[in-house]
């Protein structure tokens, strides 16, 4: 065999002679198996690289019995903020041998639940949701399949599972803090679904700020949306129509905080702004927004990065009872311009 060609049907027996070691050897490298020297797993994948050695993956898949696939299920594939999520996730699967499998929710219940059928008749080894609403019966059908979950980004009523969540709470009062510390004490809340955790969390981070600060709230200045665009368009213009209009307002996400900014650009509110603006989530555009103050920065990567790592973890214990874990990552403040 010519070790300097390439061989496009070479099998693991072909890479195995090329490196001197066993076919087993060959498939425990390819695994990831921990057993293996840094020395022979560098040189069987050297000898992988020069004959361009592909894995039977449906050969492996009835082997070892799994797929070596994940699922991921967002709210909505359209939006940044998830598919950031899902790339984290995938540069940590892909590093263990694992394809993602993306699905679209549509942000709804029905269309959850059917993305969650679907991936069970894929016979994926375990799946990612960021869920879409706040009832988690439905994953129940993927743990009665024996098909591990861990859940990111968000809470949800009726069903355990290792979760991955930032400190929604601290990261907003810290934001609000810094506001009041700036001498501003009317400052009003544009939030999202209410029902779902994200927004119950950053609405107790704002109260609690409030209070420990002795500034009472005004309810007509806690309007709740649905963290897309449009909603963040329409309660701009509510809190500016008000008799007496907020100076400040807290904006839950990012598309909301969006949704305010292009309110105040078709109605050529300019500088100096008549109400100040801070948000939570610190995406790629949004210091090109120009009417924010300060934003709450979330670790967006690292939540798919750990979110995968619980979930490998979870396959490797398959069918042992292990507590479930959730782990809150921190958050942090970005300031963009003074009030």
């Amino acid at each position: 065999m010519n070790s300097g060609r390439k061989n496009i049907t070479a099998t693991a027996k072909d890479v195995a002679k090329m490196a001197g070691v066993s076919a087993s050897t060959v498939s425990r490298v390819i695994n990831n198996d921990v057993r293996i020297s840094s020395v022979t797993k560098a040189n069987v994948l050297r000898c992988v690289k020069i004959l361009d050695y592909k894995v039977n993956n449906i050969a492996r898949s009835l082997k070892t019995k799994h797929t070596y696939t994940i699922g991921f299920i967002a709210p909505e594939i359209s939006e940044e903020f998830f598919m950031r999520i899902a790339k984290g996730a995938e540069g940590i699967l892909q590093k263990n041998g694992y394809s993602l499998i993306i699905c679209n929710a549509n942000d709804n219940l029905k269309d959850e639940t059917d993305r969650i059928h679907l991936l069970q008749e894929k016979q994926v080894d375990g799946v990612i949701i960021i869920p879409s609403t706040n009832e988690g019966k439905n994953y129940q059908i993927l743990r009665n399949a024996g098909i591990p979950v861990v859940l990111a980004d968000r809470l949800v009523n009726n069903f355990e599972a290792n979760t991955v969540l930032v400190d929604n709470i601290n990261g907003t009062y810290a934001a609000i803090e810094h506001i009041i510390n700036l001498g501003v004490k009317r400052i009003g809340f544009i939030g999202g679904k209410e029902t779902l955790s994200i927004a119950q969390e950053r609405f107790e981070g704002y109260k609690r700020a409030h209070k420990d600060y002795n500034i009472p709230i005004d309810k007509e200045l806690i309007k709740f949306g649905d963290f897309h665009i449009d909603s963040g368009y329409q309660l701009m213009k509510e809190s500016l129509s008000m008799d007496n209009p907020p100076q400040h307002l807290f904006i839950s996400n990012y598309y909301m905080h969006v949704g305010a900014v292009k309110y105040l650009i078709e109605k050529e509110v300019k500088k100096p702004f008549s109400v100040g603006i801070s948000s939570f989530d610190d995406m790629q555009l949004s210091a090109l927004l120009g009417h924010a103050s300060v934003t709450v920065s979330q670790p967006i990567i690292e939540i798919g990065e750990t979110a995968a790592n619980l979930l490998l973890k979870r396959i490797k214990e398959k069918g042992a009872k292990v507590p479930f874990q959730t782990t809150r990552l921190k958050t942090k403040l970005i300031y963009y311009q003074t009030y």
